[in-house]
């Protein structure tokens, strides 16, 4: 008789079901996490991933959810470096379920250890949004101290994160957000905050790196400002576009539990923070998925138990 659990899927009409599944098994090299939060994209229900397996096959009734915060409750064959009942945080792949369930499946290297400083609701919201920030500045864009970044959307779940590592790394930092998060941004570490509804970003002048969590219409405009020698990062999905610029500058976050274990530390010596927009049960899972909930800053989380 398989173990029994509840987790949210998503329908043929984009919204999510609550079903009853088995509890996954790891398997050789993988782990099972009982999961305590996890982490709410919700343009996610829109992703080929969500649609679409590897190989190109119709995927239906996906478990949405890939960051998660969670504890050890079983290690597959191999596995080696986690114990039963260790914290942890991370992700997994992006064709697994993911973690709006009561158990997940993922592998050893896309996680870490939970920051001792952080609670699971708050750990749930870091893995995704802040290896995304950090890859995005440091890793394609390798910006450098004294240089000068615009970063799109500073309040959101992944612009607060490069607002912070870029102010670290000793970069002048102008961010753009609504009205209401202007002090918000500041206080994270931008040295200049543009209300994007009430002035034209492209007062900021001529940058170093444009890091954009928009897309649209504030990409299109964003070229202009770039040094010659600037280089852009955007992160929204883009259309199948033939513009090789924009090739070049799109990304996906890649897992890496290594880097997460490292950036985790910034947390526990108050180098970093985080920021929940709400929280919610899982059985408001659409709700979250809907888009509907606003909130000034941060991430929304659904509690799974």
């Amino acid at each position: 008789m398989h173990a029994k659990m509840k987790a949210m899927e998503f329908t043929d009409k984009g919204n999510l079901q609550p079903v009853i599944r088995p509890v996954p098994e790891p398997q050789a090299g993988e782990m099972l996490i009982q999961v305590s939060a996890v982490g709410v994209m919700p343009t996610e229900k829109f992703w080929s991933t969500t649609s679409h397996y590897a190989d190109g096959k119709v995927r239906t009734k996906a478990i949405p959810g890939h960051e998660f915060s969670g504890i050890v409750a079983g290690l597959g064959a191999g596995v080696t470096g986690y114990s039963l009942g260790d914290a942890v945080f991370g992700f997994n792949d992006w064709y697994a379920e993911g973690a709006t369930a009561e158990f997940c499946i993922t592998k050893p290297a896309n996680l870490s250890l939970k920051p001792s400083s952080l609670s699971h609701i708050e750990a749930a919201s870091v893995p995704i949004s802040l290896l995304t920030a950090w890859q995005g500045l440091h890793v394609r864009a390798k910006l450098q101290k004294g240089e000068r970044v615009l970063i799109h959307g500073g309040a959101g779940a992944v612009g607060l994160f490069a607002v912070q590592l870029a102010q670290s790394r000793g970069a002048y930092v102008i961010a753009t957000s609504s009205k209401a998060n202007i002090d918000f941004v500041k206080q994270l570490g931008a040295d200049e905050v543009i209300d994007y509804r009430e002035r034209r970003f492209e007062e900021a002048g001529k940058v170093d790196v444009i890091f954009d969590t928009v897309g649209g219409e504030t990409l299109d405009r964003s070229w202009d400002l770039l040094k010659p020698s600037g280089r852009l990062v955007t992160i929204p999905e883009v259309e199948s576009s033939t513009d090789p610029r924009l090739k070049s500058a799109f990304f996906i976050v890649e897992q890496d539990g290594e880097q997460l274990a490292s950036l985790g530390q910034l947390f526990d010596s108050g180098e970093l923070k985080t920021f929940v927009k709400a929280e919610l049960p899982m059985e408001e899972a659409d709700h979250a998925y809907s888009g509907s909930i606003v909130g000034n800053h941060g991430k929304l989380i659904i509690r799974t138990k």
